[in-house]
């Protein structure tokens, strides 16, 4: 579009010019008839001073349009040094800017296809799972593991026994002795105090605390009946759970 302006713009010049030139030719042509005029005038013997006049003004005319087409034809010629030199300098920056326009191109291409490589859009719904899997398995692990370092509860019972003798001369301190001789591990003897029965006999009540898992009751209770010179029964009085 630019180039077409130009040409146009050089036409209108040149035509300008043609008819600046037609102009002038005409101009000399009535001055060279007018000068003939007025020779052959004063050759006759007068001639006509307003002829002289009009001649003279057309010859100030004529030189003044000599210096217009002077200054045109400079003009124009100016104008086709620079319309020239633009578009030299256009031709040379065209390659330049198709390079940098070609190498941001590539340069954008080459981020978009890292971008791209950074997310696998084809990745397995099994490689998930898998890597869900072993993070609980991991986790599973943790806890565990956290769990193993925490003290265990130890399950214990407090039991009140009363252990029976056999009659009223039963001697009932011999009889706890022998009680509290029993060891065990878990087992921890308690208070014990001497309740009546009847006529003039007495049991002997007396509480323990037993871990679960490590005494077994029964095994306590044939312990206890095992000293059958002093014990006669053993019964379970209380047993609550600590």
């Amino acid at each position: 579009m630019a180039k077409a302006e130009n040409v146009q713009n050089k036409v209108s010049l040149a035509d300008e010019i043609s008819r600046a030139r037609q102009h002038i030719k005409n101009s000399l042509k009535s001055d060279t008839t007018l000068i003939a005029a007025n020779n052959s005038g004063s050759a006759l013997g007068g001639g006509n001073s307003e002829l002289g006049s009009r001649v003279r003004h057309l010859e100030d005319e004529n030189k003044r349009l000599s210096e217009v087409v002077d200054d045109l034809c400079s003009l124009i010629s100016k104008l086709e040094k620079r319309i020239t030199q633009l578009e030299s300098g256009k031709k040379g920056s065209k390659p330049g800017t198709a390079a940098s326009a070609s190498k941001k191109t590539v340069s954008s291409d080459s981020k978009e296809t890292a971008a791209d490589d950074d997310v696998d859009l084809f990745a397995s719904d099994d490689d998930n799972d898998e890597d869900k899997e072993k993070l609980h398995q991991e986790r599973l692990k943790a806890y565990e593991l956290k769990k193993s370092k925490k003290p265990a509860l130890i399950a214990k019972s407090n039991i009140i026994l009363d252990v029976k003798p056999w009659d009223d001369e039963t001697d009932m301190k011999a009889m706890e002795a022998q009680v509290r001789s029993i060891a065990m591990e878990g087992l921890v003897w308690g208070a014990s105090k001497l309740v009546p029965l009847a006529y003039g006999i007495h049991k002997l009540q007396i509480s323990c605390v037993v871990e679960d898992e490590k005494v077994s009751v029964d095994i306590l209770q044939e312990q206890i009946e095992g000293f059958d010179d002093l014990v006669q029964s053993v019964d379970i009085a209380a047993f609550n759970k600590v």
